[in-house]
C-alpha cells in the first residue's frame, strides 16, 4: 500500500475566502476539537517513549527534539520551558531546528531538505548513546529529520518521533514512533494548525510527565521552578507558606529568596 500524506489532503471546507469570520472561527474550532481524541489513541506510544527518556536521564542522558519549520519551533519552545518550570539545567532538554537560530523567526529555504546538516547539528551538542533524540515532523517525510534519526540509529542513540501521517518514513527511522492522525487541515496543507496543535500537546505531555517522574514536581506544584520574575516569586512564597504552615509572607519570601527554590526552602526550614 502506497504511503498517503493525509496532512496534504484536501480540506473538508471550500471557498474559505467567502466565509464570514464567525463561520471561519467556528469551523476551525470544530476541527481543533478533534485533536485530543486523536492523541488519546496514541497515549500508549507516548507512555512508552516517556519511560525510555526517564531511564536515559536517570543514567545521565539528555533529551533532544529535532525538527524543521513549525515542528522545530515547537520543540525549541518545549525545551526552553523546562529549566524555568522545573529547575533543571539548561542543556538537559535541547531543541534543534533546521536552518539554525535564524529559522526560529524566519523561513530558511531548503533547510529541511538538507540530509547532512542534521547530524552536524546534533554533534555540536555531542549527542551520544546516553541520550534520546525525538524527531518532530508533521508530514513524517522531512529529509533533515529522517536523516537525523538514521544517523542516531547508526550511532546507537535511541530515537522517538512525532508525526501526523500513518506509516510515515520518519516512523520507519524511529525506535519509538508516535503517529497522531488528525486528518486534513482547515486550510489544505497548513500543518501549523491541527498537526502543530497535536505536536505541541504531545510535547507538553512528554516533558511534563518526564519531569514528574524525575521528582521535579511535588503534589501538583513546581517546587523547583526558577524565580525569574515577581509573579513566580509570589507563587513560590504562597507554596512555601502552605507547605510549612507559615503565616508570615515576608519571612517566607526571605527564606525563598535565600535558598532559591521552594524545595530548597522547605528542606532548609526543616533542617
Amino acid at each position: 500500500m502506497a504511503f498517503k500524506q493525509i496532512t496534504e489532503s484536501e480540506s473538508h471546507y471550500r471557498h474559505l475566502e467567502k466565509m464570514p469570520v464567525a463561520e471561519i472561527l467556528a469551523n476551525m474550532n470544530a476541527e481543533d476539537k478533534t485533536v485530543p481524541a486523536a492523541i488519546e489513541k496514541v497515549i500508549p506510544q507516548i507512555e512508552q517513549l516517556v519511560h525510555v527518556i526517564v531511564d536515559k536521564m536517570l543514567m545521565g542522558g539528555r533529551l533532544f527534539y529535532i525538527g524543521a519549520g513549525t515542528s522545530g519551533r515547537l520543540g525549541i519552545v518545549d525545551a526552553s520551558e523546562c529549566p524555568p518550570s522545573y529547575g533543571v539545567p539548561y542543556g538537559l532538554v535541547i531543541g534543534i531546528i533546521a536552518g539554525g537560530n535564524k529559522a526560529i523567526t524566519e523561513a530558511v529555504e531548503f533547510a529541511e531538505d538538507d540530509t547532512v546538516q542534521a547530524w552536524i547539528d546534533l554533534q555540536a551538542h555531542s549527542a551520544n548513546e546516553k541520550d534520546v533524540v525525538v524527531g518532530v515532523a508533521a508530514s513524517g517525510t522531512t529529509p533533515y529529520v529522517i536523516e537525523a534519526l538514521n544517523k542516531c540509529r547508526e550511532n546507537n542513540i535511541v530515537t522517538g518521533s512525532i508525526c501526523c501521517n500513518p506509516d510515515a518514513p520518519l516512523s520507519v527511522a524511529s525506535d519509538h514512533a508516535i503517529e497522531v492522525i488528525v486528518g486534513p487541515e482547515f486550510v489544505t496543507g497548513s500543518t501549523r494548525m491541527k498537526s502543530g496543535t497535536a505536536q505541541k500537546l504531545i510535547l507538553n505531555m512528554i516533558s511534563t510527565s518526564v519531569m514528574i517522574q524525575l521528582g521535579r514536581v511535588e503534589d501538583n506544584k513546581m517546587v523547583n521552578m526558577q524565580l525569574t520574575n515577581d509573579k513566580l516569586v509570589d507563587r513560590g512564597v504562597k507554596m512555601l507558606m502552605e507547605k510549612i504552615s507559615l503565616d508570615d509572607y515576608e519571612a517566607a519570601k526571605a527564606l525563598l529568596l535565600k535558598t532559591g527554590s521552594v524545595k530548597k526552602a522547605i528542606e532548609s526550614y526543616h533542617s
